[in-house]
């Protein structure tokens, strides 16, 4: 198992980049090619740590988070993201993880290894939890305008997933829309309840925004704008519900004896919400594993994303979606 990591893609990079990627070699057992300024990457390791373990792979351009990423692919032919996915082509590593330009991560994915068969746009999903476990929520960003057989793709290949990666036997597979009747919402997204309800996968019809953490799904299907966004509000609610709790009980010296008693559960409250703890999200459709982490991950969340992308590959998840988009036709 060797994972190539974007070394210069990120907020924090290269140093929380490659300070996670040391703690995953060493507490997961994995293999790590760094991608990036090598004289660098070098200097943020301890000769101890880089021995056995950690690899590297010069190269001199980053994609920056500003840059379009197709144009600065093209110009930049020796970009961290490309010659990460460029090492998978060749067999050199198993999987990608990056947190740079999500944009890059995902064009350079689909121009060096390709799309899986019966995929028209690879989508991106992450998992959330719930009150009865977890939800995949596909897409989250890759795809701003969905075509309904795009949408239908989504959920075909996240049901391959949540088999595979979180061992949920026959998911259950809502469409996110303003409401439960299958009247409801736009013409893409009713077009897309046709294609669900024909064919044989586990689909519950409509759901909306509440039914997400209520975990009445196992995956929630929408285009990449309304899952970005639904992302984004998740992750600002659970802060911000946290801090109100802790300045509401400040206010009063019982409720500041209460906290002390409640700062533990209050913590597992916390991370079992946090985005850290799977440290990114999986792109789903494309000929090879890569997961995209957040641009302002931590050590911790990249060292998570490492081992989330290992159990990807292990887990066999690409053939296993392959064999369930030629049996639905997805294409």
């Amino acid at each position: 198992m060797n994972i190539a990591v974007d070394a210069m893609g990120g907020d924090y990079a290269p140093e929380m980049v490659v300070q996670g990627a040391v703690e995953a070699a060493s507490g997961f057992g994995i293999d790590i090619t760094l991608v990036g300024d090598e004289n660098r990457l070098r200097g943020l390791i301890d000769k101890d740590q880089a021995q056995g373990r950690i690899f590297f792979r010069h190269c001199e351009h980053v994609v920056e988070m500003d840059e379009s990423p197709l144009k600065a692919l093209r110009k930049k032919k020796d970009a961290s993201i490309g010659v990460a996915f460029d090492l998978v082509k060749h067999g050199l590593a198993d999987a990608v993880i990056s947190a740079g330009n999500s944009g890059a991560t995902l064009a350079a994915a689909v121009l060096t290894l390709g799309r899986l068969e019966g995929v028209e746009r690879p989508g991106i999903a992450t998992i959330l939890p719930t009150e009865r476990g977890c939800v995949v929520l596909i897409d989250v960003g890759a795809n701003v305008d969905c075509r309904p057989g795009q949408l239908f793709q989504f959920g075909v290949m996240a049901q391959a997933f949540a088999c595979s990666f979180l061992g949920i036997k026959d998911p259950r597979i809502g469409l996110l829309n303003i409401g439960e009747e299958k009247t409801k919402g736009n013409e893409q997204v009713r077009s897309a309840y046709g294609l669900f309800q024909r064919s044989d996968i586990n689909f519950v019809g409509n759901v909306e925004g509440r039914d997400i953490p209520m975990g009445t799904v196992d995956i929630v299907v929408c285009d990449g704008f309304v899952g970005n966004v639904v992302l984004k509000t998740i992750e600002g609610n659970v802060e911000s519900m946290v801090k109100l709790i802790e300045n509401e009980l400040m206010r009063s010296s019982s409720g500041r004896t209460a906290l002390e008693l409640l700062r533990r559960p209050i913590d597992r409250f916390r991370r079992r919400l946090d985005y850290e703890e799977y440290g990114g999200a999986p792109l789903l459709g494309v000929k090879g594993v890569g997961v995209i982490c957040h641009g302002e991950s931590s050590a911790k969340a990249i060292r998570n994303a490492i081992n989330t992308a290992a159990q990807y590959v292990t887990t066999r998840v690409l053939e296993k979606m392959s064999l369930q988009l030629k049996k639905s036709g997805a294409g």
